[in-house]
């Protein structure tokens, strides 16, 4: 299948599938950009993104490839980093050649005609080469069951959704503007579903947010309810991106942070119920009443705190987004 847009002229040049862009931290792996890792962080998972001379259709509040944020879409930054634009064909080359560094791929869509179409021909073209996992981070709104069929087809192993705001008013308020939120709710909804029925148990994952306008109890109760679908959950803390709508928003406390990450942890691995979560009249949570012991070894396990990413073959933890959350020098919030 070879790289070809359709298109034509100058804005050909600059799109998928002919150009992808990578993370700054994947595009020093791949001796794109110079620099080393503080303290020796170790990024295992090449993370590339679709691109489009007219952007990201979406016009999500938190996000740096929002269609309202000044800038062209080649040179907006995305979770705060840069993601250097690079042909298609020498990023393959690079991953071939460093393929001893790299131990999964995931290829990201944007809210875009195309995106879908020139998904499935990336894919196709990186397994083909790039004898590594492929995950997928698909767009809902573009994408159905017939579509995941041949995404698992072509042998992609995971697919990931974000959906970000725990719960249907906080995606209104964030996500839903202008696109009848209530209906593309839904359709997340019913595409987690279908991802989870084809690829498996936990072979989905879903992307959510601490701090964009979601109480904790919204966000617990959404934690069961991929727990129970056997999704997992990947749990990131708001950070805002400079240019967007919520740029001006405060980031999540360190506290609050660390409260849910250890309940997401002691629901998803000592099977927590929810009664023994106790809540303020806030929404807040107050108490886990769960014995000492096993609350200190997870807290001391360091565990819970770890960045939420998708594992390679032997199901190691590679995409380890380093300092997503956070600047080097800050206390971490996840790692």
């Amino acid at each position: 299948m070879g790289l070809s847009s359709g298109d034509s002229g100058s804005e050909a040049r600059l799109s998928s599938p002919e150009y992808l862009r990578t993370s700054l931290a994947a595009a020093m792996v791949l001796g794109v950009r110079p620099g080393r890792f503080y303290r020796d962080i170790k990024l295992g998972c090449i993370n590339l993104l679709l691109t489009y001379p007219d952007g990201c259709r979406a016009n999500c509040a938190y996000c740096g490839l929002s269609r309202s944020r000044p800038g062209d879409f080649g040179r907006k930054s995305f979770i705060r980093v840069d993601w250097p634009t690079l042909a298609t064909e020498e990023m393959l080359d690079r991953m071939v050649s460093r393929q001893s560094d790299i131990r999964r791929v995931c290829l990201s869509m944007v809210t875009h005609p195309r995106a879908y179409a020139d998904t499935a021909t990336l894919a196709e073209i990186i397994l083909g080469r790039v004898h590594r996992p492929l995950s997928v981070l698909i767009a809902p709104s573009l994408s159905d069951r017939d579509h995941l069929r041949e995404l698992r087809s072509i042998g992609v192993d995971i697919i990931g959704i974000g959906l970000d705001a725990a719960s249907e008013q906080v995606f209104e308020r964030t996500r839903g503007k202008g696109v009848r939120s209530p209906l593309l709710w839904k359709r997340y909804w019913h595409v987690v579903e279908a991802s989870r029925e084809l690829f498996g148990p936990f072979k989905v994952n879903v992307h959510l947010m601490v701090g964009i306008g979601e109480s904790d109890r919204e966000l617990v109760e959404m934690l069961y309810r991929l727990r129970d679908m056997e999704v997992a959950a990947y749990l990131f803390p708001f950070y805002p991106e400079e240019g967007s709508r919520m740029a001006r928003r405060r980031r999540p406390s360190l506290v609050r942070v660390r409260r849910l990450q250890l309940a997401k942890h002691l629901i998803e691995e000592e099977r927590m119920g929810i009664e023994r979560i106790g809540f303020d009249g806030r929404g807040r949570i107050t108490r886990l009443e769960l014995p000492v012991a096993i609350l200190d070894g997870a807290i001391s396990s360091g565990i819970p705190f770890l960045s939420g990413g998708c594992p390679d073959r032997d199901g190691d933890l590679v995409c380890t987004r380093p300092f997503g959350s956070y600047r080097p020098g800050e206390p971490f919030r996840d790692f």
